[in-house]
């Protein structure tokens, strides 16, 4: 995990916290850890045994704990496997292959294997919306329902913030954090470290994180017209990172089934989406 990090210590400190976070998962859950090629891969499982399988993947520079405030809602319903994604500040193994498609969706797919969900409800965000469209376009008989919020690798990336950002983060102190933060976020991270633990929690990875930099490839139209399944897609009007216009264009045109809605004032971050993700995941219509 050490690569990851810019020391041992910092990494010590977010998994720290991390442990700490996930000991109030707020429902009675199993902490497990399913082996793969990229190494183990963890994840907090929660429900009724025998329930329909969902999977929650989070974003970038991000953890499971981050569903601590929806997961009680789905797990009323649903068998839920909210699994830490490789390569980030989690506790699954600290592996960077190259973002292929095809690499992760066969990462993906031992990870269902091991959970024994062969057919599963996915929510995802951002680069774990990327990683359910990489499995979703090549395994898409395994996937239910797709509801992704701020999904990449469908829209244009927008590479501007972040190089405003990155100067913040390195060199800028505790002000210049919350500054990038801003910048890459959008409105609703402008409580950030005064809205409690998961902000206090959003910093201390910032502070000790070595996130990706590089652009995610994006899935040609090809690929999204694979996508037959019922989707809900979520976005931000002002997503600083990816364009929301660009995303709900190409759906349109590639997967005109798709619920695709764009809230106002809305960056990167969205505020939450818990009951209108259980309605979607519930829903008997496609």
């Amino acid at each position: 995990m050490g690569g990851l990090y810019s020391s041992p210590e910092g990494a010590r400190a977010v998994e720290s916290r991390y442990r700490e976070l996930l000991a109030r998962w707020p429902v009675p859950h199993e902490q497990v850890r399913v082996p793969t090629a990229q190494g183990e891969t963890f994840a907090v499982t929660c429900g009724p045994v025998g329930a329909p399988p969902l999977l929650l993947l989070h974003g970038s520079a991000s953890t499971s704990a981050m569903w601590l405030g929806d997961v009680a809602t789905w797990a009323r319903r649903f068998r839920v496997h909210a699994v830490d994604l490789i390569g980030e500040p989690g506790l699954s193994a600290p592996s960077r292959p190259p973002l292929d498609p095809g690499t992760y969706a066969g990462w993906l797919g031992e990870v269902l294997a091991g959970l024994g969900a062969r057919r599963v409800r996915i929510v995802a965000v951002s680069l774990g919306g990327w990683t359910a469209l990489a499995f979703a376009t090549r395994r898409p008989e395994q996937v239910e329902r797709l509801a992704l919020l701020c999904p990449s690798g469908i829209g244009r990336q927008r590479v501007l913030p972040l190089l405003r950002a990155l100067p913040l983060m390195a060199l800028g102190g505790e002000g210049g954090r919350r500054h990038a933060m801003r910048l890459i976020l959008g409105p609703q991270a402008a409580g950030l470290g005064s809205a409690g633990e998961m902000g206090e929690f959003a910093l201390l990875i910032h502070r000790h994180f070595r996130p990706r930099h590089g652009r995610l490839p994006v899935f040609p139209d090809a690929d999204l017209r694979r996508l037959t399944m019922p989707m809900l897609v979520v976005t931000g009007d002002r997503d600083s990172l990816l364009d929301s216009g660009d995303t709900r264009r190409r759906l349109a045109g590639a997967v005109p089934g798709a619920d695709v809605r764009v809230l106002p004032g809305t960056g990167h971050l969205l505020p939450p989406q818990t009951q209108e993700i259980m309605n979607f995941l519930e829903s008997v219509h496609a």
